[in-house]
């Protein structure tokens, strides 16, 4: 068990974190690629289905990881939103300034899989911290391409 300044800290708890906050990131990502306009309306339309298509496709093996702690997953948004890092997207933002959210709240998610690997090591849950890896390479490169459309 790894300890903080709250108490123990359970791998099934930091995956939790870890599920919700790619969740709350893929669904803000689906939000923006409805809901972009502007100049670039089409390039950041698939950029942003592109990141929550990825993303998505991901949740599910991070919600069946918990359960192969015999831990049941979150799976309601109110769940979800009292477990995230990130703040929910309850209004429409320019084009410039989606991509600056989700490049800023995709380093929430590299954090949160990042907790949750290191945990998962120190348990020697290797299956699970593999998958935990994959992920966290998947988030380097949304990282990047943000940054990249970001760049002036």
């Amino acid at each position: 068990r790894e300890n903080n300044m709250y108490g123990t800290i359970e791998p099934s708890d930091a995956l939790k974190v870890a599920l919700a906050d790619s969740y709350v990131f893929a669904v803000k990502a689906q939000h923006f690629h409805w809901n972009v306009t502007g100049p670039h309306f089409s390039e950041y339309h698939k950029f942003f289905g592109s990141v929550y298509e990825e993303v998505t496709d991901g949740i599910d093996i991070i919600a069946e990881s918990i359960r192969t702690l015999d831990v049941f997953s979150p799976g309601s948004m109110k769940r979800f939103l009292s477990l995230t890092t990130i703040e929910e997207a309850t209004n429409i933002p320019d084009g410039l300034v989606m991509l600056s959210k989700l490049a800023a709240d995709n380093e929430r998610v590299i954090a949160s899989l990042t907790h949750a690997y290191e945990i998962c090591e120190k348990h020697k849950h290797y299956g699970i911290s593999n998958i935990l890896q994959d992920r966290i390479t998947a988030h380097e490169k949304h990282g990047w391409m943000l940054r990249s459309h970001l760049k002036a």
